[in-house]
C-alpha cells in the first residue's frame, strides 16, 4: 500500500481520475499525473522545496486538486484556506504558517480578493493558477511579490514528511496547528478504502470543501487511492446535485447532516440512481434523519466519526450485510480506541468517559504548542478527542457530548472565545459570552449573551453588521441575549454551560 501521496494514485492510465463539473474538464490518471508533475516543476522553478509552506486559496475543482498534489510531491507544506475568509483572517493564518507562497485562482487579483490583499500586506509571493483546456495542464498565469528563492530540483516525498497543515480552533480562541504527514494521510486512506470497499468502479461526488479533511481526505484522496473517479463541483448546490450525480454515474457521497437535510427537501430524481452508500460525518446525524435518508434514497447511510488530528476518520458504521446502528458513529476502524477517565485510565464498557484514540493516522502533536500537547495526549500516546461517550454492548461508539467548548456548526468548528473577542470590540459592548446550542439543521449553532455599556443601546442587527466585516458569516451568533450580568461561578469564572442554561434553556422553557 502507498506510504506517500506520490504512490497513492492507484488508477490505471486510461481510467478516469477527476471530473471538474465547473470547468467541464475530465482527466484520466495518466493526464492527471502529468498535470501534477508539470505544476510541481513550476513550483520548483519558483524556489519551493522541502518544508516550504504554501497556502491554497482556491475553490473546489481541478486547480485545487493538482495544486495540493504538486505541493505534496515537492515536499512542501500545504495549508488550504477557506476562500470566504476576510483579509484579517487570511493574514492570521498566513503569518502563523509563515507562508512562502499563496496560490489563488485566475482573476483573483483583478477581483481584489482578500487573500491577495493579505499576501500583499505581509509581503508574501502569490500566484494565479489557470486551467489550460488544450494541454489539460494547470498553468501559473502570473506571479507577484518577493521571490521565494532560486529554482530547486524536483523532489520525491518521504512518509515522514509533513504535507498537510490545518488549523483547528481551540477553547482559548487561538487555533492550534495540526501537522499531518504522508504516512498519517495514507493510513487513513487505507482505512477508508477498506471500510467502504472502494475500488475502481466507484465514483464519489465531492460536495464537501477541500480545505477541510472531510472533503479532502475522504471524498477526494480515498477515491483516488482506490483507483476510482472523483467528480467535483465548484460548490454544493441542491439545484445541480442530482443532475451531476446521475450524469457522472456517481456511486456515493459523504457530507455533513446539513447537506443531507437539504437533499431531503430537494426533488428526488426519477428514476432514482443506484447509490451504493451515503456517508455522514463531521456533525451528529439524528437517527430519524438517517432513517428518512435510507427510505428516500434506498441506500445504507453510514455515520462516521472523524477529527483533523486523526487525519479524519476514526470510526464508522459498517456496510451491509453487517449491522449499522443509528445513533452511533460505528466501530473503531484502523485505530485503537479507548474511553478514558480524567486520570487516563480505561473505563468499563458502557461507562461514559473521554473518547481517545491511538494509531498511525494520528498526528504526533500540535506545532509549537507544548501545553496543548500535554493536555491532549496521554503518556501512552492516546489522543484525547475532547468528546464524551461510551461503547455500547456491541462495541459501537456513542457520543454523548463535548467536553471542550467548541461549537460544531454543520462541520464548521467555531471557537466561542474567538467570537467573544470580536464582539467586545464593538464600542457599545462591555462583555460577551458565546455558547453552543442544539440546532436541528446544523447539529449545533452559536448564540451570545451581551452586557451593553452603561447608558448605551445596541441592536442585534447592529452587532451582526459589525461582525460581518470581521469574522466569517458562519461564526456570527444566531441570536443575542441582552443582560446586565453574566452568570459566573463562585470564583468568578465564566462557564458557558451555565450561560447557555441561563439564557437559551430558559427562553426555550417559556415557549
Amino acid at each position: 500500500m502507498a506510504t506517500t501521496l506520490f504512490t497513492a494514485l492507484r488508477g490505471e492510465s486510461n481510467d478516469l481520475a477527476v471530473v471538474d463539473t465547473y470547468l467541464n474538464a475530465k482527466l484520466s490518471y495518466a493526464e492527471f499525473r502529468i498535470a501534477v508533475m508539470d505544476l510541481q516543476r513550476q513550483l520548483a522553478n519558483l524556489g519551493i522545496s522541502k518544508g516550504d509552506p504554501i497556502n491554497i486559496v482556491i475553490p473546489n475543482g481541478l486547480e485545487f486538486v493538482v495544486a495540493f498534489f504538486a505541493t505534496s510531491w515537492q515536499r512542501g507544506l500545504c495549508g488550504p484556506l477557506n476562500a470566504n475568509y476576510k483579509q484579517k483572517e487570511f493574514e492570521f493564518y498566513m503569518e502563523d504558517l509563515k507562508s512562502k507562497l499563496v496560490l489563488v485562482p485566475y482573476g483573483a487579483i483583478a477581483a481584489k480578493h482578500p487573500a491577495v490583499a493579505a499576501a500583499s500586506h505581509l509581503g508574501i509571493q502569490f500566484a494565479e493558477l489557470r486551467y489550460d483546456s488544450t494541454s489539460k495542464r494547470i498553468v501559473i498565469a502570473s506571479v507577484h511579490g518577493p521571490s521565494v528563492g532560486k529554482p530547486q530540483p524536483l523532489a520525491l516525498p518521504q512518509p515522514s514528511d509533513v504535507t498537510l497543515v490545518l488549523h483547528t480552533s481551540g477553547t482559548t480562541g487561538r487555533p492550534k496547528v495540526v501537522p499531518l504527514t504522508h504516512a498519517n494521510l495514507c493510513t487513513t486512506l487505507r482505512n477508508i478504502i477498506t471500510a467502504y470497499r472502494l475500488d475502481s468502479r466507484d465514483r464519489s461526488y465531492v460536495v464537501m470543501p477541500l480545505f477541510h479533511v472531510h472533503g479532502l481526505v475522504c471524498g477526494l484522496l480515498s477515491t483516488l487511492g482506490s483507483g476510482g473517479c472523483a467528480v467535483i463541483p465548484k460548490r454544493f448546490s441542491a439545484h445541480s446535485f442530482w443532475k451531476e450525480f446521475v450524469e457522472n454515474e456517481a456511486t456515493w457521497y459523504t457530507a455533513v447532516p446539513t447537506i443531507h437535510h437539504i437533499l431531503l427537501n430537494t426533488p428526488v430524481p426519477n428514476p432514482l440512481p443506484r447509490i451504493r452508500f451515503i456517508r455522514s460525518c463531521s456533525s451528529p446525524l439524528a437517527a430519524t434523519v438517517l432513517t428518512k435518508l435510507e427510505e428516500t434514497f434506498r441506500a445504507p447511510v453510514l455515520e462516521a466519526y472523524a477529527m483533523t488530528e486523526a487525519a479524519h476518520q476514526m470510526t464508522t458504521n459498517p456496510l451491509p450485510p453487517a449491522v449499522h446502528k443509528p445513533g452511533t458513529v460505528g466501530l473503531p476502524f484502523g485505530v485503537e480506541l479507548r474511553i478514558l477517565d480524567n486520570d487516563g485510565n480505561s473505563v468499563p464498557q458502557g461507562q461514559t468517559g473521554e473518547i481517545s484514540v491511538r494509531g498511525t493516522n494520528v498526528t504526533k502533536g500540535y506545532l509549537n504548542n507544548p501545553s496543548a500537547n500535554a493536555s491532549s495526549f496521554t503518556s501512552s500516546g492516546f489522543f484525547r478527542t475532547g468528546d464524551e461517550g461510551f461503547l455500547d454492548k456491541d462495541g459501537f461508539v456513542v457520543i454523548t457530548g463535548r467536553i471542550k467548548e467548541l461549537v460544531n456548526r454543520g462541520g464548521e468548528k467555531i471557537s466561542p472565545a474567538e467570537v467573544d473577542a470580536v464582539v467586545v470590540q464593538h464600542p457599545k459592548v462591555n462583555e460577551a459570552v458565546s455558547f453552543a446550542v442544539p440546532d436541528e439543521k446544523y447539529g449545533q449553532d452559536i448564540q451570545c449573551a451581551i452586557v451593553v455599556r452603561q447608558n448605551e443601546t445596541v441592536t442585534p442587527e447592529e452587532l451582526k453588521q459589525f461582525l460581518s466585516t470581521r469574522i466569517s458569516a458562519f461564526k456570527i451568533p444566531k441570536k443575542f441575549y441582552f443582560t446586565q450580568t453574566i452568570p459566573k461561578t463562585a470564583t468568578g469564572k465564566v462557564q458557558r454551560r451555565l450561560v447557555c442554561e441561563a439564557f437559551f434553556m430558559k427562553s426555550k422553557a417559556k415557549l
